[in-house]
This record gives C-alpha cells, structure tokens and sequence, in this order.
C-alpha cells in the first residue's frame, strides 16, 4: 500500500494517543476560536483547530482556527470534498493513503501538507489524526490542525 516507508513511519498506535495530543491540552480551541483574523484568509502562529470527520457521510465539523487555516469564512458550509480538494497533488495523494491506513488498522497518523485555500497563496498545516471506534469499528476521525 505504501510505496514509501516514510508514509508508514508517520502512523502510530491509538494507545499513543495521549502522548500524540498532548499538543492538544495546550491548544484549547476556545482560546484559538477567540483570536479571530481581521480578514478571511489571515492567519498568525497561533491558528490551530479541531476537526472531526465522521465517516458515515464524510460530514466535517471544525474549530474556528480550522476555517482560518483553509481561508474559509467561520461556520461556512466547507464539505469533505472541498477541503480534499484544497490540499496540493502530492499532499492529497500522502494524506489520503495514511487516512485509509489509519481507518483500515485503527492508528492515528502525523502529516505536514501542503495546501491551496481559496485565497490562492499555498501553506502548510500539521495534520495530526486518530481514528474514534464504536464497538471495533473505526467510525470518525479527530485532530487537530496546525498553521505551519
């Protein structure tokens, strides 16, 4: 599946969870949601978001800081497919293979990619991912987003 070992190395087990979002307890997405930019697309050192994806419809829920790195407006209507779609070829193709590794053995994963928002100017942003299970299944995806 992998045609790189690299892509393999970035996955971890979910009981290193705690370890990989401990990042997490200093980000609080309140504090960051609070920091609003002045313009849509602006973003400074501290944006930072939590992001869900629940896999029964691919329907996204994200943090204000995640809106801020993606360039969109603050609780606009942003489905799975666009956002996929604002991610640069190479990082799509690498953040894609780890989400199906990650979902299909149940193991969180840690990816920087590059993206595109809608404002035209590519950055990147720290991925950090973890599958959440019901009953040993992989049912929705959770994280947190960097600006880098």
């Amino acid at each position: 599946m992998f045609d790189n070992l690299l892509e393999l190395r970035r996955t971890w087990p979910l009981w290193e969870q705690p370890r990989r979002f401990e990042l997490g307890c200093i980000i609080n997405s309140v504090i960051t949601d609070a920091l609003e930019p002045a313009n849509i697309g602006e973003i400074g050192g501290h944006h930072a978001g939590c992001w869900e994806c629940d896999l029964a419809d691919d329907s996204l829920t994200w943090s204000g800081g995640v809106y801020d790195i993606f360039g969109v407006p603050r609780g606009a209507q942003f489905s799975r497919n666009e956002a996929v779609a604002a991610y640069c070829e190479r990082s799509r193709t690498a953040m894609e293979r780890l989400r199906a590794y990650a979902i299909k053995h149940q193991r969180g994963f840690t990816i920087d990619v590059q993206i595109r928002p809608p404002t035209g100017r590519t950055r990147w942003m720290r991925l950090i991912a973890a599958p959440m299970c019901e009953q040993n299944r992989v049912v929705r995806l959770h994280g947190i987003k960097l600006a880098l």
